[in-house]
């Protein structure tokens, strides 16, 4: 499968279409994200477990943000599982990055994954590397919190969001988190520095700020150090979006997200 991928990349080096290829090398036993430039630096590229590839996972999308920042003439391309394509998606819509400007290179999660994100698509749609695992329609985690009775459901976020710490760590690993001015940091909201922090103030304006951007990758929940089921709490939001606008952000590539429409004032129709 490995050898798929430095081929592919290889090829794209070599023809010049790309400056660099954004993906995973490992080294020092620990693997972790890179820019490969040059041919040779291929033999270190790793797609994460040699018996489950697919299963390492880092917000590549938000440094490729960066990257196309400081190089915004340069074409990369980057190593995408399904989440990280939905990513891609949005970003084109948002106006974040150029999609002529990013050639992804898709791999599938392994089975085992999806299973525990209960991921609806675990696999890009251009699939260079990886068996497609079957997708899970519907969240067991958010129907066993639905299920409660309504004061249970309130004790059940409150005591997790309590033991938040803000230490925004969900923010910053957060592929689709690219806004200059962050409103979590506004003083006038919710201040800092300050223990106990004010839940769920915290997480219930994020909730409502990625509401038709998040894309289900689950990294806000890895990156928690207080266990807080941040997945179930977005998966939850984007519920409530499909209920009321039918639109799942990255599962369609030109319909933009119902919070993503410009209106044009009638004078200047």
């Amino acid at each position: 499968m490995q050898k798929k991928v430095v081929e592919l990349v290889k090829k794209l080096l070599k023809e010049g279409k790309i400056k660099g290829f954004l993906g995973l090398r490992e080294a020092h036993g620990h693997v972790q994200p890179y820019l490969f430039t040059k041919q040779k630096e291929l033999s270190e590229l790793t797609l994460g477990d040699k018996k489950k590839p697919g299963d390492a996972r880092f917000p590549l999308n938000k440094t490729l943000i960066r990257l196309a920042q400081a190089a915004p003439d340069a074409t990369f391309a980057v190593l995408v599982r399904g989440c990280d394509e939905r990513g891609l998606i949005e970003l084109f819509k948002w106006k974040q990055l150029d999609p002529e400007r990013v050639i992804p290179i898709g791999i599938a999660c392994p089975a085992e994954l999806a299973r525990a994100c209960e991921c609806a698509k675990p696999y890009p749609d251009d699939c260079v590397v990886g068996d497609k695992p079957e997708g899970v329609a519907k969240s067991i985690s958010v129907e066993n919190v639905e299920n409660l009775p309504l004061a249970e459901r309130f004790g059940y976020w409150m005591e997790h969001f309590d033991r938040c710490v803000k230490c925004y760590g969900c923010r910053n690993v957060c592929p689709m988190c690219f806004c200059k001015e962050c409103s979590l940091e506004e003083s006038d909201l919710i201040a800092t520095a300050v223990l106990p922090t004010e839940n769920p103030i915290f997480h219930l304006t994020r909730a409502v700020h990625m509401a038709g951007r998040c894309i289900d990758c689950g990294l806000c929940e890895e990156a928690c150090p207080a266990d807080i089921p941040l997945r179930t709490l977005y998966k939850k939001v984007a519920d409530i979006l499909a209920a009321d606008t039918d639109y799942r952000p990255g599962y369609s590539r030109d319909e933009k997200c119902p919070f993503n429409l410009i209106t044009v004032p009638a004078t200047e129709q």
